[in-house]
């Protein structure tokens, strides 16, 4: 008959408590056992003394006789000294799996190609603006020209605001010009024949 020194579970939902005991490897987990030596509670602080409660004389006869310990009661028995537990060592438990690393793999593309689109969406558009900035220079001054000219000026200087390097920037801006600069004008006459 294989023995195993293992936990028993009892307590109540969420609740855990478990009992240390020697059954038999092929009993249920929490079915009958031979006897109990100890008991585990772990919703008691790691630091309380009355977590794990271990018969260590018990522990040490049904070692002796070949009872195998799981993995958490080997640990208990390293605590308490009466077997040592070797370390053990898994270099692979933090690494992720292989469905984690596609997965970054394919951000690291997404994120790659986002940062390209944005570098060539920031140096085409670059060279643009800064042609059309002296076109839009050019042309207040224009405007400010043709506001202060009297009526009959301004419509000698609309055609050669439409000449400019910038035409598209001065054609949209003489029709407003022409009529900020008749309104003074019209004012004007109103006054002298008032």
């Amino acid at each position: 008959m294989a023995l195993s020194m293992r936990l028993s579970r009892g307590g109540s939902k969420k609740r855990p408590y478990y009992r240390i005991v020697i059954a038999d490897a092929r009993s249920p987990r929490d079915g009958k056992f031979i006897e109990k030596i100890g008991t585990y509670n772990p919703l008691l602080g790691k630091d309380d003394e009355k977590r794990v409660v271990l018969d260590g004389d018990r522990a040490k006869h049904w070692l002796s006789v070949g009872a195998q310990p799981t993995d958490r009661v080997a640990r208990f028995l390293d605590v308490i000294g009466v077997k040592e537990r070797t370390a053990r060592n898994n270099p692979n438990k933090g690494k992720p799996g292989e469905k984690a690393v596609e997965r970054a793999e394919e951000r690291a593309e997404k994120a790659k190609a986002a940062e390209e689109a944005a570098a060539e969406a920031a140096a085409a558009p670059a060279p643009e603006p800064v042609a059309e900035e002296p076109a839009v220079e050019e042309a207040a001054p224009a405007a400010e020209e043709v506001a202060e000219a009297p009526a009959e000026v301004t419509e000698e200087a609309a055609p050669a605001a439409e000449e400019a390097p910038a035409a598209e920037a001065t054609a949209e801006e003489a029709p407003a010009a022409e009529a900020a600069a008749e309104a003074p004008a019209e004012a004007a006459e109103e006054k002298s024949e008032g």
